[in-house]
């Protein structure tokens, strides 16, 4: 089952974001459930949250995953949401 994750750093949290980030990725590739995954940027172009796709077997282990992902760990969201989730299309095409 597919989840997706939605977390907002909290605020001049920059530098630990960066400090906490080889662990958050050794973390995503080693439990090996993120599908989909990247940072929430605000007008500048700095990093501000998180959104991630992940499989998980229910709504308890997509949960206890964010729970232990060391971003949270370390205190980088001011608030963070799992949510079930279904994909229904797998592209777009847009006319330019």
């Amino acid at each position: 089952m597919l989840f997706v994750i939605t977390a907002l750093d909290r605020k001049n949290s920059h530098a630990l974001r960066m400090a906490t980030r080889p662990a958050h990725f050794d973390y995503a590739r080693e439990t090996g459930v993120v599908r989909l995954g990247g940072p929430f940027l605000d007008g500048n172009g700095d990093m501000i949250g998180s959104l991630m796709i992940i499989e998980a077997r229910d709504l308890a282990a997509a949960r206890a995953w964010q729970s232990n992902d060391p971003y949270a760990k370390a205190g980088l969201f001011a608030q963070a949401e799992v949510r079930p989730w279904k994909a229904t299309a797998n592209h777009c095409k847009a006319e330019l």
